[in-house]
Parts: structure tokens; sequence; C-alpha cells
């Protein structure tokens, strides 16, 4: 049986992945963290070593499911290199985000791959005065039974929606006692306190969600509401003209204020959202039109 880490990794991937909904009074922003601990610098190479991978093959996410299936898309795909065994693609870019499970033979490792939506009808869909907190379901998350979790309610949908093939495809190829990473580019804010715990007492430093300068979408939904970010938060600090990052710092604890927490909404890029992030790797359909 697969570990309820699994279903946490998915569940936390599937937090970009919504449809389009009216857009509401503006909620980001009104930060409550009182986390102020102190930031450490990350290298070069641990960037290169931890986060290149995983962002090379989001980016292919957004590449059209012919274009991932035979692993033919341009400088996205060439970038990943040869060999790239391709499982499953899934999705109907509509109610069931685009994604693709695949090999990767030179790390030997499984790949989940999720696409993103447009920032903008993202922010509609975070902001909109309908979404709230509801009871996880416990079906799935065994382990979380009894411990009173609620997650974000359209972000529940969305899981449910992709987890049946996402599961079904790694049940079948995937030994249930290896090493699970989790890298998440622009998380939004997912559940309530409870949730994030649950993450961190899960995944613990094997997950690592990337977010960009002054990206609006991870100060989404607002602490206020009681949400609440898990731990592991890595934060771009800069980005200059050729798309690399000038700095990116780690940021202990939870809904750290020294990183994309404490930014002010008066300074906001949606455009920080897609990129670039380092090494010149933006996401969107712009950046795979294959």
């Amino acid at each position: 049986m697969l570990s309820h880490r699994y279903f946490v990794s998915i569940f936390l991937s599937t937090g970009l992945l919504t449809s389009k909904l009216s857009l509401a009074a503006p909620l980001f922003g009104f930060g409550s963290s009182d986390n102020s601990a102190s930031t450490t610098a990350v290298s070069n190479d641990t960037v290169t070593s931890d986060f290149l991978r995983p962002a090379l093959f989001s980016r292919v996410a957004y590449c059209s499911s012919d274009a991932v299936q035979s692993f033919q898309c341009g400088s996205p795909c060439d970038a990943l290199g040869s060999h790239i065994d391709v499982f499953q693609v899934g999705g109907n870019d509509g109610t069931i985000p685009m994604y693709f499970i695949a090999h990767d033979p030179s790390t030997n490792t499984i790949v989940v791959a999720h696409q993103g939506t447009d920032p903008n009808n993202l922010l509609s869909i975070l902001n909109d005065a309908k979404f709230g907190l509801v009871d996880l379901n416990t079906t799935r998350f065994t382990a979380a039974d009894g411990k009173g979790i609620q997650v974000h309610d359209g972000f529940q949908q969305t899981f449910e929606r992709t987890a049946d093939g996402l599961l079904g495809i790694l049940w079948e190829n995937l030994d249930p006692s290896v090493q699970l990473t989790t890298s998440v580019f622009g998380l939004p804010r997912v559940g309530d306190q409870a949730w994030a715990d649950f993450v961190d007492s899960s995944l613990g430093n094997t997950l690592s969600h990337i977010t960009n300068q002054n990206d609006p979408v991870p100060t989404v939904p607002p602490e206020f509401l009681g949400f609440v970010h898990p731990s592991n938060e890595f934060h771009i600090t800069g980005v200059d003209s050729n798309g690399q990052a000038t700095g990116i710092i780690a940021c202990p604890g939870q809904d750290n204020e020294n990183c994309s927490t404490g930014n002010d909404i008066l300074d906001a890029s949606v455009a920080n959202h897609l990129g670039p992030y380092f090494d010149d790797i933006s996401f969107g359909a712009s950046a795979c039109p294959a």
C-alpha cells in the first residue's frame, strides 16, 4: 500500500490546479505570522542539485499532451536529456489539470509533474468570497483521521478529480518504500494549522516549496482566515536580466515573515509567479509552446 506521504505530496501539487471562479474582494496579504526566524543563504550548488531538475520537469507539464507523451517538445524536453520514459499523461485542461508521470533514468526516479493554471485565474479562485476550509477527506488520508484537519475546498475537489489516475499508475510502478521528495513552485496556502503540521510531520525536509520574489500567490488565502503554510520554504529574493537567481534563502518554520509571507501587497507582481525563477526557467503556456 502506498504511504500517506504520497497522498500529501499529490494534494500539495493540486494547490495550483483549479478552475476559474469570479473575482471577489481581494484578500491576499494581511499576514499575521509571528515567525521571524533568521534565514540562511542557499548555494548555487544546492539549487542545481535539489531544485533544477524538478523545475525542468514542471516546465514540460505546460506542453501539449502529444508532445509530452512522445517527449518531443523542443528545448524544454531537450534540457532534460534523452530516454525519459513517460508512463502516463492525463488531464483535460479544465476540471482535471494536465499532468504526466515519467521515469528519469539520469536519477533513477519516478517523476510526477503537474501543470498549474494562469495566475490571474488562480488569484480569482483564491480571493473568491465563497472559498473556505472544509474537513479533509480522511478516507484517502487515513493517517489524518481524528486530527481535525481542514483544507481549501476547491483544492480538495481538484485533488479528488486527479488522484485516482495518478495513484493508480504509481501503485503499479512504485515501490512504496522508495524515498519521496516533493518540490512545489509558487504554492498558495492549502489548509489550516493542523494541515501544515500534518505536512511537516509527513514530509519533513523532503518537501521544498519555492517562492519567487513578490509573487502574491503564496500569500493567499490569507492567514486571518485560518490558512497556514507548511515549513521548508525557499524564497528567491532577486532574478537578473538573464533569468538567473541572484539570491535564494532558506526560511525556517511555517510562514516566515522574512520570506514570501512578509511581502508587501503594494509590491505584488503576478509575473513573478510565472518566472523566471532560476536558470531562466519559467512556467506557463508561453514557456512551452509545443
